[in-house]
């Protein structure tokens, strides 16, 4: 589950930003309640991987501790969707309205890696 976990982290550092870790002067357009949002679920996340962690120390029977991790991989994938939302309509908006379509390889990409 850690691997996962450093996974998921390390994508959400790469795309941390709205817009492509390439170039360093882009950053996300959320608002504080949107952020606010975001940081909430992911802190309750980091809970319930705690909590498995416990659950796998105390040898909890398996189908406990894997409905447990299904519900982790739910709320991660929740907060995905609200990301990926407020990408389209922010960051690739703006983007193609520059006339970068480059933008659209970028998120086919991302989409695919969250599809997996």
């Amino acid at each position: 589950m850690s691997v996962e976990l450093e996974t998921v982290e390390s994508t959400l550092a790469e795309n941390a930003g709205c817009c492509s870790s390439e170039e360093p002067g882009r950053k996300s357009h959320h608002s504080e309640k949107e952020k606010n949002n975001m940081i909430s679920r992911l802190n309750r996340i980091e809970g319930q991987i705690r909590g498995i962690k416990g659950l796998i120390e105390k040898d909890t029977y398996c189908d406990d501790v894997l409905n447990q991790i299904a519900s982790v991989q739910s709320a991660l994938n929740g907060v995905g969707k609200l990301l990926l939302e407020h990408h389209m309509k922010s960051c690739v908006i703006d983007r193609i309205q520059e006339g970068d379509t480059e933008v659209l390889d970028e998120l086919l990409k991302t989409m695919n890696k969250l599809m997996k």
